[in-house]
């Protein structure tokens, strides 16, 4: 998974600039979002790496299936990506594409996986506690994961706080 991310991460951060500088990051970030459940379709990934599928074909067929949910730009980067022998990776650009525009936005997306369903109340204090924490505008997603036991585990970049019962013993 770490060299996925490791081969992603330059597309990302070239998609990531050009949108910048096109101050389109939320076109972006649908176009790569739609890309990406696309190319993670199992459909799709039994012709990724297919011999019989050249890689020009594959970028065709991707086009065609995505129709015009892709501008030009989007269009020319899915066929690079085909070319490249890339498909596979459009998950993984697509998430480094969202880490890199919420961290330029100022916000930090956390991902908080509870042992059991948290109140409104309970999830606004604790992200109010995590932006004094990291002085930032926190995006949280929250998940359940009742093997926890209790309490909580919250995920922010490389970052792990693990306040769960199963993560003290």
């Amino acid at each position: 998974m770490a060299e996925a991310r490791t081969i992603a991460r330059p597309y990302a951060e070239a998609v990531f600039r050009l949108a910048k500088a096109k101050e389109a990051l939320p076109a972006w970030s649908g176009m790569l979002q739609y890309a990406a459940a696309i190319a993670a379709d199992e459909r799709v990934r039994a012709l990724i790496g297919n011999p019989k599928v050249s890689s020009r074909r594959l970028g065709e067929l991707l086009l065609g299936i995505c129709g015009d949910k892709l501008n030009d730009e989007g269009r020319n980067f899915v066929l690079l990506l085909a070319e490249n022998g890339r498909v596979q990776m459009l998950p993984q650009v697509s998430e480094l594409f969202e880490q890199l525009k919420t961290q330029h936005e100022g916000v930090l997306g956390a991902q908080i996986i509870s042992a059991f369903a948290m109140t409104d109340e309970q999830l606004k204090d604790l992200v109010a506690n995590l932006e004094i924490k990291f002085k930032r505008k926190i995006e949280a997603k929250v998940s359940i994961d009742p093997q926890l036991i209790g309490g909580v585990k919250v995920e922010i970049g490389d970052e792990v706080l693990d306040a769960s019962v199963r993560g003290k013993s």
